[in-house]
């Protein structure tokens, strides 16, 4: 149970003062009904509605954005765009964060949501979530280099890797990455290592949710109930 005020609050969509206010004026009801006030408890899952609309007031909120080149993947930075500058006002006031961070010039999957537990269980290094990358390098790729990311490669600073595996696309200087963990700039640094930089860099996948094809890049939508189910929820 919790109060009728701050489940509206939580929406984002109103401050707890303008909450209060609707509910005041009698233009909020809860399963039909009017509230005596904004003190009132509701239990979860409990229609709300506002001037006749329903309001959405799930706890967690679990959004997929196609991350565009330029923006950076946090919360807030005095100087760079953030990927929550690319969700309506309502979006960024009701504690999204980005699941894991892709690069400044890294596209793709991104996973915002407000729900810890689900990102402690993405993120965590001993859950080894599949992250699948498309990538573009100079040279061409061989399976030589196949080779390296299946046997664990070993970077520069001698920061150790996983075993991951690359698959060659038809052109030479293309290819798929999967990653079961995400050090930093890790595909980056691994094609480094084999002497061939990456240009272009998408992530396509992480776990069970994959990238929309149909959702171009800076766009966002709100998780399906059968991704939502995939990854357990």
């Amino acid at each position: 149970m919790e109060r009728l005020d701050k489940i509206l609050a939580a929406t984002g969509k109103w401050s707890r003062k303008e909450a209060k206010a609707l509910i005041k004026a009698g233009r909020v009801k809860v399963e039909g009904e009017t509230p005596k006030g904004p003190e009132d408890k509701v239990a979860e899952g409990a229609l709300v509605t506002v001037d006749g609309h329903p309001v959405n007031t799930d706890k967690f909120v679990y959004i997929m954005l196609h991350k565009p080149d330029g923006v950076v993947s946090s919360t807030e930075d005095p100087r760079e765009q953030t990927v929550l500058t690319l969700l309506p006002k309502e979006l960024r006031r009701i504690g999204l964060f980005p699941v894991g961070r892709l690069d400044k010039d890294t596209e793709g999957l991104l996973l915002l949501t407000n729900d810890g537990q689900l990102a402690h269980r993405l993120l965590a290094p001993g859950k080894h979530v599949d992250k699948v990358y498309y990538t573009e390098v100079e040279g061409a790729l061989d399976p030589s280099d196949c080779e390296a990311f299946e046997t664990g490669i070993t970077l520069a600073d001698g920061t150790e890797c996983l075993p991951a595996r690359l698959e060659l696309l038809e052109e030479a200087n293309q290819a798929l990455v999967t990653l079961r963990e995400g050090k930093y700039h890790q595909v980056k640094r691994m094609l480094a290592s084999r002497g061939k930089p990456v240009t272009y860099l998408k992530r396509l996948s992480m776990g069970s949710l994959k990238l929309d094809p149909m959702l171009p890049p800076g766009r966002w939508r709100y998780l399906t109930d059968e991704e939502k189910a995939d990854l357990g929820l």
